[in-house]
């Protein structure tokens, strides 16, 4: 059997040349002769059709057309980067780049030169050529080793051998009429121009009236959502990031884009022993301590595209009177009471001691540096008194006992209401389980009265005579924040915080913050006696280890929020990463390998090559332009109902806040279009032979992309809007079923690359730079 392949005059290093080597070594490979007939471009001709993209004509010929993301990402890269930086004589970049693909994606290369697949085939012919006269082969060790096994493959040779003598001989083919080729136009930056635009305006995210703030409102879900508010004495690594503050930032903007009424708060907790520590260890004032880290906080916040309401602060007059006011009301309701407490008491200092000021061993698991409040360790709640061989933390001084009078909230009264509230909202609201054996451990050994109250300067005074000098403890005080921050929001705050019928509250912690949001708060709200918006839902996470170890400022370990922002890496980038390592059922751990293997081969391999290749597709045949079909084929309702399924799973995984499932999900939707644009062999052969059928594939493609800038919009803003503008399409809601919203007619905005590939070397420049967790 013969293939009949058209050919141009060849000339050496051209574009040409290296298509008509991959169709010749293609050829030899599959033992069939070679016959060539003149044209003026190079072409398999399968009479009466004419497969006009060599590389899918590769693919045929060997069988290979089953779809494999990987092995596609690597010869769209060909196709799209790499032969055309050869073209342009660019070839240490070509080399640089081939090198880097060839080590990261090793495995489906050939190993050996005897079997070799579509891929090997197309790398080897754009390559050969160029590689042969390379000045210093040996900078590219992983490209030249696998050239090198190629070209010991007999056939490789022969169809190398064969195209070489076409050019020595200067053989010229005739034309026979040949195919008039379109000159491609430089395909725009993407903007968003509107009278260009033909979207189904149902499906549009409702604008927002940022002059107005947002209450509930009457037969919609009004969803509240707070985050842990993170402490102002120091910078926040990924950790806190992600099991609290990012967490909850992609909950919210997964409800706001599935229509619902929602607000997000969050803020500093600026009072306590921690702050008076850190101010002592300053040189500063509490006040100033906390005006210099708010102001880093929010700044990191806003870096990693946080969308509070409003990211407030508990040193404020509304944190004062809330809390006040809920001590009053428990106090006249008889859950407050009175005792002497024995305390340690730091003769050096000349001052009763506050947990935070006492480190020694935990009573429990017998730790060497508990502190006064809780064991790190162990994660029990402690007394200062309890811990063995306490030392004052500010001079190391063996501390002596003396007694103070404080005040209890006494939530042994309060635990029926608090244990009635956790069963039903724990059902209702599907807690994480973490959160709920975390609570179930506290109401099983049994709620005992608590201490409210602390021998402090810095914190919300206690409103009772004969307690003047003292504030309130930091656990009674802190989740007064939640509300205290929606009232510097709106003095309407009420709407949301007292009407359980109209709102519900979701909270995103780590778990050792549980107990306080799921017994102690709770009971501080029951204990008032009025119709408090108790907590509906509450997820927690498990702890984000790093590189083999814990993060620590102290010993410079660690990527902390600042931090971030100075590797250059995008916004999007880290919140992918973080929220695909969440560590929603078990501690995780993260690398640098594993973040750069992320963004290459699933940021970049999967998502950006879906969206990239069809949307420069439409630019190149279509002029940007959605084109009218003739209707559904059987591939489109195949992939319809393929991306329904996916859609009900991530909606229902998102629904019960289980973020990382939902990521997962999101990014499989992907995958099923970079398969689906596979299996329609989206090229420049279906273009311009099958014209009816690839209309139909850019549609649905092209409205896959839309879907998808909304599926990933929680966890990568910024990318989404990046696809929205590629799309010169608004940010549009998250349905329930896949439909085709943009309409026939529709001009895209331009196009630009979501990603870009990171070097792996940058792994070790990372780790020195930030440690490592063996430190």
């Amino acid at each position: 059997m013969s293939l009949t392949v058209s050919l141009p005059k060849l000339a050496p290093h051209t574009k040409p040349t290296a298509n008509a080597i991959k169709l010749s070594i293609t050829a030899h490979i599959s033992q069939k002769k070679l016959t060539i007939e003149s044209a003026d471009r190079v072409a398999l001709i399968l009479s009466p059709d004419t497969v006009l993209d060599t590389n899918a004509a590769v693919k045929y010929l060997l069988n290979d057309t089953q779809f494999s993301l990987i092995p596609s990402y690597l010869i769209e890269k060909e196709e799209v980067a790499l032969s055309l930086l050869l073209a342009k004589k660019r070839n240490e970049e070509a080399f640089k780049e081939a090198d880097q693909i060839i080590q990261q994606h090793n495995k489906y290369f050939t190993q050996d030169g005897n079997k070799l697949s579509a891929l090997d085939i197309i790398y080897y012919g754009s390559f050969i050529e160029a590689f042969s006269s390379a000045k210093e082969p040996s900078k590219y060790p992983s490209l030249s080793k696998w050239i090198d096994i190629v070209s010991k493959n007999k056939q490789v040779s022969l169809g190398v051998q064969f195209i070489k003598e076409l050019n020595s001989s200067g053989t010229k083919v005739k034309k026979q009429g040949g195919h008039h080729q379109k000159v491609s136009k430089p395909i725009p930056a993407p903007v968003f121009t509107a009278s260009k635009q033909k979207v189904n305006s149902s499906v549009l995210v409702p604008a927002v009236d940022k002059s107005k703030k947002i209450l509930p409102k009457d037969n919609e879900r009004n969803i509240l959502i707070t985050s842990a508010l993170p402490y102002v004495n120091n910078v926040p690594h990924l950790g806190n990031i992600v099991g609290s503050t990012l967490s909850a930032d992609v909950y919210a903007r997964y409800c706001r884009a599935r229509g619902y009424n929602t607000v997000f708060f969050c803020g500093t907790d600026e009072y306590g022993t921690a702050t008076e520590t850190k101010a002592l260890e300053d040189g500063i004032s509490c006040q100033a301590l906390c005006d210099k880290y708010n102001a880093i906080h929010t700044s990191v916040y806003e870096w990693f595209d946080l969308s509070f309401d409003l990211f407030g602060r508990t040193t404020t007059e509304w944190q004062t009177k809330i809390t006040q006011d809920m001590f009053k009301k428990n106090l006249d309701n008889g859950y407050i009471t009175k005792e002497a407490m024995t305390q340690l008491y730091c003769e050096q200092c000349s001052r009763f001691l506050a947990d935070r000021y006492v480190e020694g061993i935990c009573p429990h698991c017998k730790y060497d540096d508990a502190r006064g409040d809780q064991c790190d360790a162990c994660g029990k709640l402690l007394n200062a008194i309890e811990l063995i061989k306490p030392r004052c933390k500010m001079d190391g001084n063996t501390p002596i006992t003396r007694e103070s009078n404080h005040l209890f909230l006494d939530l042994s009264k309060l635990q029926p209401e608090i244990e009635k509230a956790f069963k039903a909202s724990s059902v209702n609201g599907k807690w994480s389980l973490n959160g709920i054996h975390i609570t179930e451990s506290w109401l099983k050994e049994g709620l005992r009265p608590r201490c409210i109250t602390r021998d402090l300067k810095w914190g919300t005074p206690v409103p009772l005579k004969g307690y003047e000098d003292k504030v309130f403890y930091v656990w009674f005080d802190a989740p007064v924040g939640y509300p205290s921050i929606t009232a510097n929001y709106t003095d309407q705050w009420e709407k949301w915080w007292k009407n359980p019928s109209q709102v519900k509250l979701y909270q995103f912690m780590g778990k050792d913050n549980v107990p306080f949001h799921s017994v102690i708060f709770p009971g501080s709200e029951i204990g008032t006696g009025e119709q408090w918006t108790l907590v509906h839902h509450i997820s927690t996470c498990e702890y984000l280890n790093y590189e083999g170890g814990k993060f620590s400022k102290s010993r410079n370990v660690g990527v902390f929020g600042n931090n971030a922002e100075a590797t250059g890496i995008p916004p999007s980038v880290w919140r992918y990463y973080l929220m695909s390592v969440r560590p929603e059922t078990s501690d995780s751990m993260f690398t640098w390998n594993e973040f750069i293997t992320k963004n290459n081969s699933e940021l970049l391999n999967n998502l950006g090559n879906f969206v990239n290749r069809g949307i420069r597709f439409i630019f190149s045949k279509y002029d940007g332009v959605i084109p009218k079909t003739s209707g559904c084929r059987p591939l489109e309702k195949t992939l319809i109902k393929d991306v329904n399924d996916l859609l009900k799973q991530y909606n229902e995984s998102m629904e019960s806040v289980k973020i990382r499932s939902g990521l997962s999900i999101a990014m499989t939707i992907s995958a099923r279009g970079n398969q689906y644009l596979q299996e329609a062999n989206l090229s420049n052969a279906l273009f311009e032979e099958t014209r009816a059928d690839c209309d139909a594939v850019v549609a649905t493609a092209a409205n896959l992309v839309y879907l998808l800038s909304a599926v990933i919009s929680p966890f990568m803003p910024a990318t989404a809007d990046s696809i929205n503008r590629q799309l010169n399409a608004p940010a549009r809601l998250i349905p329930d079923e896949f439909k085709m919203d943009i309409l026939p007619g529709h001009v895209l905005g331009g196009a630009e690359y979501l990603f870009t590939h990171i070097d792996e070397k940058m792994e070790e420049v990372w780790k020195a730079k930030y440690g490592t967790g063996s430190n």
